[in-house]
């Protein structure tokens, strides 16, 4: 069981003995403290800690070394698949499925070189898989969503989408969320389960989109002159398509309490849509008041009884 170094005069540990401290290791080291022997039980924790030492050593090694490794993969994996043409959102959920797959590959040897049985590691997450997989039952739900998500292909990285009372660019899809960009530059982590299982819109998957706008003018005011001003405004922008069958539209909508509402339908590119949008409500406007046509305010008119 014990090997003692001539040189040294130093107790270790026969490797073929050394995964645990047998009972009978530990009644022969109480006997000698009985004895008084101390340099044989001093001997001897060193030859543990020596053993030890080299086990944490070896594990530390194989550990940076594994990362380095799982690095690499993922490297050269995303590198094949972009020389394939694979969808981005593609590589990005195979490289977390990748990263996470490997590093628990490299946590089970790291145990494994710590002298833990990887038999009863085993036995001990088969024994909790149970309680795990009860614990993750949501985190399952979102990964499902992820594949679901991959495999239907609602939207893309890039993509303009709103879902869950949330909207911005897809910037990655991952094993169990997917991240979006919002328009004042904020990161917002939804779970793909959730996704998958809500009303989602995609606003990039068309070229062209149509912006509505509600443009109100004052009880009296020449409505065909407020849709001849409308007009020359929608023609001045150049975004604006006026092909067949994007033709703009100008229409009287609503006679409201105080208003008199027109509803102005144009068509762009998608990309261009909050320029147009933007464009419209500060030209319209600047056109109204050139043009003298009147915007209202809300207003009750009172009549009073004559005495």
């Amino acid at each position: 069981m014990f090997l003692i170094d001539e040189a040294t005069n130093i107790v270790a540990i026969d490797p073929a003995q050394a995964d645990s401290i047998s009972k009978e290791v530990t009644e022969q080291l109480t006997d000698a403290a009985a004895q008084g022997n101390f340099d044989f039980v001093l001997q001897t924790i060193i030859g543990y800690g020596v053993e030890l030492g080299k086990k944490i050593l070896i594990a530390l090694a194989i550990y940076f070394v594994g990362r380095w490794i799982i690095k690499m993969i993922k490297r050269g994996v995303n590198r094949l698949m972009e020389r394939r043409n694979t969808a981005p959102e593609i590589r990005s959920f195979m490289g977390s499925v990748v990263n996470v797959t490997l590093t628990v590959l490299l946590i089970i040897t790291v145990i494994s070189a710590l002298g833990i049985e990887t038999t009863s590691f085993a036995a001990l997450i088969a024994s909790a898989g149970v309680a795990i997989g009860m614990a993750m039952s949501g985190q399952m739900q979102n990964l499902a969503g992820g594949v679901m998500i991959l495999l239907q292909k609602p939207y893309r990285i890039g993509d303009y989408i709103e879902t869950n009372g949330k909207e911005g660019s897809v910037k990655s899809i991952q094993i169990f969320n997917t991240y979006i960009t919002t328009i004042d530059n904020k990161t917002i982590i939804i779970p793909n389960g959730s996704i998958s299982n809500s009303v989602l819109t995609n606003f990039s998957t068309q070229e062209n989109r149509r912006v509505d706008l509600t443009v109100s003018v004052e009880y009296g005011q020449d409505i065909n002159k407020a849709q001849q001003v409308l007009m020359e405004v929608i023609n001045a922008n150049e975004k604006i398509m006026k092909d067949s069958g994007f033709e703009p539209f100008i229409g009287l909508v609503q006679l409201a309490d105080s208003s008199v509402n027109l509803t102005v339908r144009v068509w762009g590119k998608a990309a261009d849509y909050w320029d147009i949008y933007f464009y419209m409500n500060r030209q319209v406007y600047d056109a109204f008041n050139k043009a003298g046509v009147g915007f209202p305010f809300p207003q009750i008119t009172v009549h009073q009884a004559a005495k």
